[in-house]
């Protein structure tokens, strides 16, 4: 995982594995490897669907794969009712990359966006 460039999914190709490094005191070996690879990097307007992990009075977090993603109660429109394993289709406004995770903020409230399935509904 490299922040500035995304979550790995899979490695599509190997270009060339370097010489051994042996780390010192541990009889670890590291190789240099060039790569091909599908990354995972929400972006600004993008649409994603998620799974709400918690609701608070402020809003609600979801998860998008490794994405932690916040939705502000502004943002969601005032009909709708969220809660807890609720998928929801949403629209990436805005990104913090760190130096160990991607973290967005997020609306629903726009043209087919919302709720996509309810754990409370039957079918």
């Amino acid at each position: 995982f490299r922040p500035t460039h995304g979550f790995i999914v899979a490695i599509t190709g190997v270009e060339s594995i370097g010489k051994g490094l042996i780390r010192d005191g541990t009889g670890f070996v590291t190789f240099p490897v060039k790569y091909q690879c599908v990354v995972f990097r929400p972006f600004k307007g993008e649409i994603l669907e998620a799974v709400v992990t918690m609701v608070n009075k402020m809003g609600f977090f979801a998860e998008a794969g490794p994405v932690q993603i916040f939705v502000s109660n502004h943002l969601i429109p005032d009909d709708m009712e969220i809660q807890k394993e609720s998928e929801v289709r949403l629209k990436i406004i805005g990104t913090r990359v760190d130096a160990t995770e991607i973290f967005c903020i997020g609306t629903i409230k726009d043209d087919f966006l919302g709720v996509i399935s309810d754990p409370g509904s039957t079918s």
